[in-house]
């Protein structure tokens, strides 16, 4: 057991260590990723929980506009039913469209927009809307971390070899958009 032993078994201990170094920190990306979207689909189950109420509540006020409160309730089903992240981000752009289609028919009714019920709901769902906005900000850091961390040197030689995949993130527009404020 000479010095080049010893030299040898510490280069490769380090070897050793710096690949288990590589691949935990993808691992880590990756998980940070997956827990920015669960933080997303919180938040979009909370606003999908507020629809049926806002809905039923523009109802009473607004019964005629029934073509805007189905495309609300389909828009809702189809963001429900969503399986993938993609898929929700799809439903959960639609279902915005036709949120701020239900909030422009809203601007027609006065006594609507001064209904209690419908204050509070569009505040609960305003609130939401901006719990939406920074996850989806945050969803997008973790996503460019994790896509920096798999494309650039050395990680892209491990996530080949390990099969990481790459993330996409919601469109930048999307992540700055806003729900119409209705004005009191």
């Amino acid at each position: 057991m000479g010095l080049p032993f010893i030299i040898g078994v510490i280069v490769v201990v380090a070897i050793v260590m710096g690949i288990a170094g590589i691949y935990n920190n993808l691992v880590t990306l990756r998980n940070r990723v997956d827990n920015a979207w669960q933080n997303i689909d919180t938040q979009l189950q909370r606003r999908n929980d507020l629809i049926p109420n806002l809905v039923e509540t523009v109802k009473g006020y607004a019964a005629h506009e029934q073509e805007t409160l189905d495309a609300v309730t389909q828009a809702r089903t189809a963001a429900t039913t969503a399986a993938t992240p993609e898929e929700k981000m799809a439903a959960d752009n639609a279902l915005t469209g036709a949120l701020r289609q239900l909030l422009m028919v809203a601007e027609a009714y006065p006594d609507l927009k001064a209904n209690a019920n419908f204050t509070q709901l569009q505040a609960s769902l305003e609130d939401t809307e901006n719990k939406i906005s920074y996850a989806r900000q945050s969803y997008n850091d973790c996503v460019l971390n994790y896509n920096n961390g798999i494309q650039t040197f050395p990680g892209n030689i491990f996530a080949g070899i390990f099969q990481f995949k790459q993330r996409s993130g919601f469109e930048a527009a999307e992540a700055s958009r806003e729900v119409p404020q209705v004005k009191f």
